[in-house]
Order: structure tokens, then sequence, then C-alpha cells
């Protein structure tokens, strides 16, 4: 599906559906833990809103920053680890 059709649809679904952001940035968080690298930083490749929210949460760093990359703070660490766990782990 061409990336102008995606889009369209997620327009179209916000308008129909109260969409829970918090949820949202738990699973960005946790996908974020999972590519993380030995660095302590993960590819940015998401919602930039989901990621705007999470630097202002200090759980990572800037996204608006020139590099590909956000850093996890040992905060941001600790709370990505924990969602990755009770999102994704196997019982």
């Amino acid at each position: 599906m061409p990336c102008a059709a995606r889009f369209a649809i997620l327009l179209h679904m916000d308008s129909r559906t109260d969409i829970d952001t918090d949820r949202i940035d738990e699973a960005v968080l946790a996908l974020l833990w999972l590519n993380l690298s030995t660095t302590g930083t993960a590819w940015k490749g998401f919602d930039w809103s989901a990621m705007d929210r999470l630097h202002e949460r200090g759980l990572i760093s800037d996204p608006a920053r020139k590099a590909k990359s956000v850093h996890l703070p040992d905060a941001g660490m600790a709370e990505a680890e924990r969602l990755f766990n009770a999102l994704f782990a196997r019982s």
C-alpha cells in the first residue's frame, strides 16, 4: 500500500476512533527497547507525535535532533523494558 494511502487511512481512523495515545506511546517505547543498541540509542522511525510525547515525559532524548536515533536515559530504558515484557513476552 502506498504511503499516501496509509496516511489517508490513519487520518480517517482518527476522525472515527477515539485513540488511546498512552497505549500507542507504551507500544512505541517497548519497540524502541527492542531495537536498542549497546550504546543506549534506538532508531527513531516511529510516529513523531508519540516520540514527542515520550520526550516530554523524559523517557527519550529529543527526537527532533539530526541524529537518526534517540537515547533512552535510565528511567526510559527501565520503563521500555518493563513495557516490552508486559506487551510482547510470552508467559
